[in-house]
């Protein structure tokens, strides 16, 4: 038996899972896996680099006929990026941190379905004087970035549900398995979007070492901080703070992220020092407060299905007690 949600009736899809647009991992061949295994998988195009999706977006248009869509990072991008997106149909276009109304009205008069990703309530309540006709709930459990000071996904779900109204609300954060999936849906979600467990799939585009560090990695190893932003010169917003697996930087600068932004360029030479001799990872671990309950590395469609029937018997488990 399907679960059946406004997101999957909005959708036409069998599950309500959607793949969080993670900026350069989530590439053409993990979102179309995702579509073809009943979910509904989105382009991490991040910030908007034109290459990147040349290279990627026909890998998602041409390997489904499902509904797919794109992911941007309204902070980082200009409206003609998503033009570009929109002229090859998305399904859906999502706008996650930053001030998403330069893009809204581009979206809305295409045929995309407008996704927001919020992380407080005044983000919650922009995106439903937006239009958005979908709306993502992130709570700071998430991997990657999010809310510095942000709500945890089982407190902030409900919250923005009970806000939105009727339009529909996906929860996003530290959600790896179908238990996760079911409490989303128990808190009046219509679905989930989960990014960490996608990305140790066989198609994400991560690095295999940041896929293992994952597998091998527990929650508690994992830390939301500026520092590695700072560190790699990233022009993120610092409100939002990135969640990674433990770093020696952020063990170094700690609780000094003020001064680090005031004069960076002394940690960033450093930073670069380390990489040329190897002593630290190209890139940030990025990392979900979940990793503890991911333990393979599954082909993404197949694990569509599995978070949809674990997540059926855990309601059903549910029910019975």
């Amino acid at each position: 038996m399907a679960l059946s949600t406004a997101f999957t009736e909005m959708f036409g899809i069998r599950h309500p899972i959607a793949l969080a647009p993670m900026g350069g991992s989530a590439g053409g061949a993990l979102a179309a896996a995702v579509s073809n295994g009943g979910g509904l998988g989105l382009l991490g195009s991040g910030n908007g680099d034109r290459d990147w999706l040349a290279r990627e977006i026909p890998l998602v248009a041409e390997g489904t006929g499902e509904p797919w869509g794109v992911g941007f990072q309204s902070w980082a991008i200009d409206p003609s990026v998503v033009e570009y997106a929109l002229g090859y149909r998305p399904t859906a276009v999502m706008l996650s941190f930053g001030d998403p109304r330069p893009f809204a009205e581009l979206v809305r008069r295409s045929e995309a379905v407008l996704i927001i990703q919020v992380t407080d309530l005044a983000e919650a309540r922009q995106a439903v004087q937006e239009g958005a006709d979908l709306i993502v709930a992130q709570g700071t459990e998430a991997g990657g970035h999010g809310a510095r000071r942000g709500w945890s996904t089982l407190a902030f779900v409900p919250a923005v549900v009970d806000l939105a109204g009727p339009v529909p609300v996906l929860a996003a954060g530290g959600i790896a398995d179908g238990r996760g999936v079911a409490a989303a849906l128990a808190l009046g979600a219509a679905g989930a979007l989960i990014g960490t467990r996608f990305l140790t799939t066989a198609e994400a585009l991560a690095d295999p070492d940041a896929k293992k560090a994952i597998v091998d990695g527990d929650g508690e190893e994992t830390e939301r901080s500026s520092v590695l932003d700072i560190a790699r010169g990233s022009r993120w917003p610092l409100e939002y703070t990135g969640r990674t697996l433990g770093h020696p930087f952020i063990d170094r600068w700690r609780d000094a992220e003020a001064e680090l932004a005031a004069d960076p360029d002394d940690v960033r030479r450093a930073y670069r020092e380390a990489i040329a001799r190897a002593e630290i990872p190209a890139e940030p671990v990025w990392a979900s407060q979940a990793i503890g309950l991911i333990h393979d590395l599954p082909p993404a469609a197949e694990l569509v299905g599995v978070l949809a029937a674990q997540a059926e018997n855990a309601l059903a488990r549910a029910g019975r007690r």
